[in-house]
């Protein structure tokens, strides 16, 4: 297959080998993709990031599921290890870990992240707070890759801390914390920044199609996908998701903001939400003139399952109109906002079999 390549901005999950969903950019001024790391980015070779600004280290004795200040989210921040087997456009088939970040919203173990974390894993391993002598598995409740978000719920019985969600406006100037893993390392890292767009654009990553998005400075890396962006009483101003556009000498970051996830959420507690269960990303093939959504994975029983989709299949076009030629998640989930969720026909490249409506 010739080079396919992907105009937009970074996601920031980390594969620990080089197959987690990967894609290169050839575009001018496009930034480093996380899951485009070379192999040997792991977590045992990796430096810990450090907090940046005059962030504190995090406390891990809080005892109260009530969080009120950014100094002790550890607790509610959790580190996903994805594993399964998805299929890279110049790799192929290659069985792989993802790395991700996510949050406690609820005292029973319920956590949210990103959909290009989760989708199309076998299994998920999580770990609460940075603690590695204890780990949960956990089941996806729901799915929505046009939203980029995802909800899964741990396996325990415990008391879990959570994190609120921030409901004031978000405006430019606030403070703001970017809680996580980053880098595949195990350890908590907590960086400081600003709001510095309140209503940044919704289509930067080719993988999701969003109202709009939060642009801020705190830094984040590979691995940050899925992890909280709190105010300075700990709640949740965005979920963080992408990064590294390069305004003047200022890297910037990208996160979904709270009042477009929130509703998603509690629709995704309940099942998938405008999605086809696929894990993949706006392509383009100059040489061959294909464009459409990249297959990297399916989310098992879901509507492209279905529908005979395979991971390395094409998506060009649903219901009759092509898909992805402008590099983005757009027309994919403007379809699917229409049509309904498992409508949708599915026209592809790259198959082996037909596909089924």
């Amino acid at each position: 297959m010739n080079r396919m390549t992907r105009r937009a901005l970074p996601l920031l999950a980390l594969p620990l080998l080089a197959a987690a969903a990967a894609c290169g950019s050839n575009a001018e001024g496009a930034t480093t993709t996380a899951s485009q790391l070379p192999a040997t980015t792991v977590a045992a070779t990796t430096p810990p990031a450090t907090p940046t600004g005059d962030a504190p280290t995090p406390s891990t004795e809080a005892t109260s599921t009530t969080i009120s200040s950014y100094g002790d989210v550890q607790p509610a921040v959790v580190q996903i290890v994805a594993k399964g087997t998805f299929r890279d456009p110049e790799i192929g088939y290659a069985d792989g870990s993802g790395l991700g970040s996510g949050f406690l919203i609820s005292d029973d173990g319920v956590v949210v992240t990103n959909n290009h974390v989760v989708a199309g894993a076998a299994t998920l391993e999580v770990y609460v707070g940075g603690d590695l002598d204890k780990s949960y598995n956990a089941k996806v409740l729901g799915v929505s890759e046009c939203n980029d978000l995802a909800v899964i719920k741990l396996a325990t019985t415990d008391e879990m801390p959570h994190l609120d969600w921030f409901d004031g406006d978000i405006k430019a100037g606030l403070d703001v914390y970017a809680a996580g893993y980053p880098l595949g390392d195990p350890e908590f890292t907590l960086t400081k920044g600003i709001i510095a767009k309140a209503k940044a654009g919704g289509d930067l990553t080719g993988t999701s199609s969003i109202d709009h998005t939060v642009e801020h400075d705190a830094n984040i890396q590979p691995g940050n996908s899925g992890g909280p962006l709190v105010d300075s009483d700990g709640k949740v101003v965005a979920i963080n998701y992408a990064g590294g556009a390069q305004v003047t000498t200022t890297e910037q970051f990208y996160g979904i903001a709270s009042d477009l996830a929130q509703p998603v959420v509690e629709q995704l507690e309940h099942g998938n939400f405008e999605s086809l269960g696929i894990n993949g990303w706006a392509v383009t093939d100059d040489a061959t003139g294909i464009s459409g959504i990249w297959v990297a994975g399916i989310t098992a029983g879901s509507p492209a399952g279905e529908a005979g989709l395979q991971p390395g299949d094409i998506v060009t076009s649903l219901n009759g109109l092509p898909m992805g030629a402008d590099g983005t998640f757009k027309d994919y989930c403007d379809v699917i906002r229409t049509a309904g969720d498992g409508t949708p026909c599915p026209s592809r490249s790259c198959a082996t079999t037909p596909p089924r409506c």
